[in-house]
């Protein structure tokens, strides 16, 4: 990735541009108003860091005008933004705030009771629609963009924070520098055609990389605006993208497939919009996108970190992601070994034929561009080991180089979008008196990403109550809103490999095909037994998004690869993989 200068010098060219640059609901900025405000707000910074603190501030906003202000202020004053997600709750939120040293908080009032009872020492609190705010900030109504400096502005300057799972623990926040952060930004300008005239629609949520670096980033490098959604509407998405003339989206998870589930209107076609870049989504629920819509969805893949990028070109078969990028030297090894795997062999179905030789770890051999994560040697250290760079995805590639995507190494889960890890769930889930042991994972969601599958063994003489357990959860502050099993599975005792680990590997495999007692929150109003009526339900809405159903002569096929509409011999080739590695070494 070439350089394409710095976050600030993009912010800086803002100034004295007074077409409109930034919507939101009934709010417009101009660019050169955008370029002002964060000018004054990094003065305001600079008054309220201490001496001596790390150069980092907290966001827990959702998408409001102030986000991108902030983000636009610490690039002109070389301060390092870490979004702070609002689904997170009790000592793991503070956990967030405290390890990216964040000695300023902006927040806004209704996310301040997320902040009842934390202990945030140190850390000063900007609430933004309060009173107190604008007052603040008015003395330095008169700045311009390069007035303050608290560190200096280069592309190593460190731009972002960004959360990602850990497979094990707590989230670890990933280093983004300015030049990185405007040169992914330039890619996307130069790779989709960017245009002064476009505008970036952002309903991602900018506390995750994705809207910051694939939308909010290529508007900025293309002199677009950007329109903001306070929060993803899937009923108000086409009535926004009418309003504010917009013309590129991002999305993730299962936002397509809302969007779909809206009722079609005659108008559904009568819209700026052109392209939509995202993952996810899936070919059948892409093309459905398209035939309704008129847009074009383009599905990429890139590691949270930058370590790694895929990118579709135009003669990308259905079910495959694309190409490595240009400057990525892209390689599907055994993972134990580091030996590239075999290309990929099909029949003629398209049902992958060698699995067990093609299926391996995606790693990029070349010069990545990953920075590290924030203070945690460890994580740096597994992340890129003998100069390679590993994703912890699970790839094949064919005979013509395309990947395909094929699940995870860890133990990560991926829920609507978020990134979760299963050890935080499982240390929650672990305080309920009645249980003796607790393995958290992830089954395949029938859209998108994952859903969360809890196995349960209880204590001796205790029995599962769905409403107890349900009242438990209730009372967990710390529980995400996305962390909550929507399968529990009652086993008499838990599975564990020689090493006498939890065997994840085997209960993934499983998934809710098999002999145990499995309870489903297929609503959200509270578990129920999973009987056949439930079970035709939930395979119902695989059906429905062109997804192989999974059987129960073949579990693995519930495999992420099935969700993007992939063979799943290839998913159950990867569950012998895993078997082996579980055989050798036990779950990681």
């Amino acid at each position: 990735m070439g350089s394409a200068g710095t976050v600030a010098e993009l912010v800086q060219r803002q100034w004295g541009d007074h077409r409109p640059g930034l919507r939101c609901e009934d709010t417009v900025l101009s660019h050169h108003q955008v370029a002002s405000g964060a000018a004054a707000r990094a003065a305001l910074l600079a008054d309220l860091l201490p001496a001596g603190s790390e150069p980092h501030l907290g966001v827990l906003l959702d998408n409001t005008p102030e986000f991108p202000l902030w983000l636009s202020a610490a690039a002109l004053a070389g301060v390092a933004v870490a979004g702070i997600n609002p689904t997170r709750r009790g000592a793991e939120l503070a956990r967030d705030i405290l390890h990216t040293d964040c000695r300023v908080l902006v927040t806004e009032r209704a996310h301040l009771p997320l902040l009842d009872g934390l202990d945030l020492p140190g850390v000063r609190v900007l609430v933004t629609d309060a009173d107190a705010y604008a007052g603040l900030l008015a003395p330095y109504a008169g700045a311009k963009p390069g007035d303050t400096v608290l560190a200096e502005v280069g592309p190593g300057t460190r731009m972002l924070l960004y959360f990602t799972s850990g497979s094990t623990g707590a989230p670890k926040a990933a280093i983004c520098s300015q030049g990185r952060l405007a040169a992914a930004g330039q890619s996307l300008v130069d790779h989709f055609g960017v245009r002064r005239e476009d505008v970036h629609y952002i309903c991602m949520p900018m506390f995750h990389g994705n809207a910051v670096i694939a939308d909010w980033a290529p508007a900025l490098a293309g002199g677009a605006a950007v329109a903001l959604r306070r929060r993803f509407s899937a009923s108000g998405f086409l009535d926004d993208v009418r309003a504010h003339g917009a013309t590129y989206f991002t999305y993730v998870g299962r936002a397509v497939q809302y969007l779909l589930a809206t009722p079609e209107r005659p108008d559904d076609r009568e819209h700026p919009l052109r392209l939509g870049f995202g993952t996810e989504a899936g070919a059948v629920d892409a093309a459905r996108f398209r035939e309704r819509f008129g847009v074009r969805l383009v599905e990429g893949y890139g590691s949270s970190e930058g370590g790694a990028a895929i990118q579709r070109t135009p003669d990308t078969p259905e079910r495959a992601i694309g190409k490595a990028a240009v400057h990525d030297d892209l390689a599907v090894v055994d993972p134990e070994t580091g030996e590239e795997r075999a290309a990929a062999v099909f029949d003629t179905s398209g049902r992958l034929t060698n699995g067990a030789d093609a299926i391996g770890e995606l790693v990029n051999r070349g010069r990545t561009p990953f920075e590290g994560y924030w203070r945690n040697e460890a994580a740096d250290a597994d992340r890129v080991r003998g100069g390679w760079y590993w994703t912890g995805d699970l790839f094949f590639r064919d005979a013509d180089g395309f990947l395909y995507f094929a699940g995870r190494t860890d133990d990560r889960l991926r829920v609507d979008s978020e990134n979760l890890a299963a050890a935080v769930i499982e240390n929650i889930l672990a305080r309920w008196e009645d249980v003796a042991a607790v393995a958290v994972y992830a089954v395949p969601d029938p859209v998108a990403g994952d859903q969360v599958m809890a196995a349960l063994a209880m204590r001796e003489g205790a029995a599962f109550d769905p409403s107890a357990f349900a009242a438990f959860l209730g009372t967990q502050t710390d529980l995400g809103t996305k962390m909550t099993p929507r399968f529990v599975r009652i086993v008499p005792a838990m599975p564990v490999t020689a090493t006498n680990k939890v065997h994840r590997v085997g209960l993934r495999s499983e998934g809710f095909w098999c002999g145990d007692p499995v309870w489903w929150n297929g609503t959200g109003g509270g578990y129920e037994a999973l009987g056949d009526v439930q079970l035709g339900a939930l395979l119902s809405e695989y059906e429905a998004h062109g997804v192989a159903a999974p059987c129960p002569q073949s579990p693995d096929g519930l495999d992420l690869q099935a969700r993007r509409g992939g063979p799943s011999h290839a998913l159950k080739a990867m569950g012998e993989i895993e078997d082996k590695t579980a055989r050798r070494a036990g779950p990681h």
